[in-house]
């Protein structure tokens, strides 16, 4: 099978490498960055691909000969790249973490006849997986929390953060107004707002916050009390809410010295270098998953944990691995024909398919992505 990978940055090269293990796949990684794809040409099954992926007629161009496409674009251009490889009738799984509801694309797929998984990382992404198949095994769901966050190891002032993904995708979480549930009701928040502070074993104290991460959930899944919150080490949330307040986040031009400067633009130059992994940091990713409900005429509540870390044997990030093996996990079921629903399917849908669920918490368990789960 020949399987297209738009982009090819830090997660996109995760999800190429891992696919490429497989020697059923032919890959193709596909990114306009020479130095993206400069480490993926000696990577046996890889073919590699110069393109603009910001170009429609481009990304046909790329995906013409494959069966099936992982979008990995920054979320600004995840939209527009889902639509066009699905006008090509390529089936997708996507991790793009873009703002329009992915919804707007079901007609095309359904009338395409294509299969299409979105959000399909790891928050969100494989916490819908569980929250979806604890749907089917429960009678009732009455909540649903998680926790997660993608944070570097050795703590750096002034933010004691780096971005283990797309920076703008970074920015777009602490902008966008958060949709939670309580008592059965959309609620919506600013973003960064009703900080808590929670204990990790292993990591230590962090703060959450609210960020739009439910997504999807909020019309799929019937509970009366559902929320996300990101982590970060405490005191990040402080700085970031001064930068978004004064404007810094703005994409609204000013005028400065009669040049008119877009605030956004002038903070990705001064930020993104300051965020930057270097090669070789070592990063976590840190989730709690808590899902309660009724089995069996009694009250359960299923908690997963997940604490997982750089790997130094093959230099991929802690983010990457986690994201970038969801993903592939999902490819496998899609390429596989275990999952094969026409139309827009957000991960949570994948989950309540039977096999589908254990098969990802399997399949991510080999490649050391472990989750610890515990009922009481």
């Amino acid at each position: 099978m020949r399987i297209v990978v738009l982009g090819a940055g830090r997660v996109g090269s995760a999800i190429i490498k891992d696919l490429a293990r497989d020697h059923e796949f032919d890959v193709t990684a596909v990114d306009a960055s020479p130095s993206a794809l400069e480490g993926l040409r000696s990577v046996e099954n890889v073919t590699v691909v110069r393109a603009d992926l910001s170009d429609s007629g481009e990304i046909a161009g790329a995906v013409g000969d494959g069966d099936l496409v992982v979008g990995a674009v920054p979320g600004p251009m995840g939209f527009n790249t889902l639509k066009t490889v699905l006008e090509c009738g390529k089936n997708a799984v996507d991790i793009s973490f873009f703002e329009e509801d992915p919804f707007e694309l079901d007609d095309l797929a359904h009338h395409k006849g294509l299969t299409a998984v979105v959000d399909c990382g790891i928050a969100p992404g494989c916490w819908n997986i569980i929250v979806g198949y604890q749907e089917t095994a429960m009678e009732r769901l009455h909540r649903f929390e998680c926790l997660v966050g993608g944070l570097p190891v050795v703590r750096t002032l002034p933010y004691e953060y780096k971005a283990v993904f797309s920076p703008i995708d970074v920015i777009a979480e602490y902008t966008r107004p958060s949709r939670f549930v309580a008592g059965g009701k959309v609620v919506t928040r600013p973003a960064l707002s009703e900080l808590e502070l929670e204990d990790f074993p292993g990591v230590g104290t962090l703060e959450a916050f609210y960020t739009d991460g439910l997504r999807t959930l909020l019309t799929t899944v019937k509970a009366p009390f559902m929320r996300e919150k990101t982590l970060r080490y405490p005191g990040h949330v402080e700085k970031i809410k001064l930068l978004r307040d004064t404007g810094f986040f703005s994409e609204k031009p000013v005028e400065v010295n009669g040049v008119m400067v877009r605030p956004m633009d002038l903070t990705v130059r001064l930020l993104f270098p300051m965020w930057q992994l270097a090669e070789g940091e070592e990063d976590l990713t840190v989730m709690r998953v808590m899902v309660e409900g009724d089995k069996d005429g009694r009250r359960q509540i299923h908690t997963y944990e997940l604490l997982d870390r750089y790997d130094p044997r093959t230099g991929t990030t802690s983010m990457a691995r986690t994201t970038g093996y969801s993903c592939t996990a999902v490819v496998r079921l899609v390429a596989s024909g275990r999952f094969k629903r026409t139309g827009i399917s957000p991960p949570e849908f994948v989950g309540r398919e039977p096999g589908c669920y254990q098969f990802v918490i399997e399949d991510l368990a080999k490649r050391g992505v472990v989750f610890k789960e515990t009922v009481s």
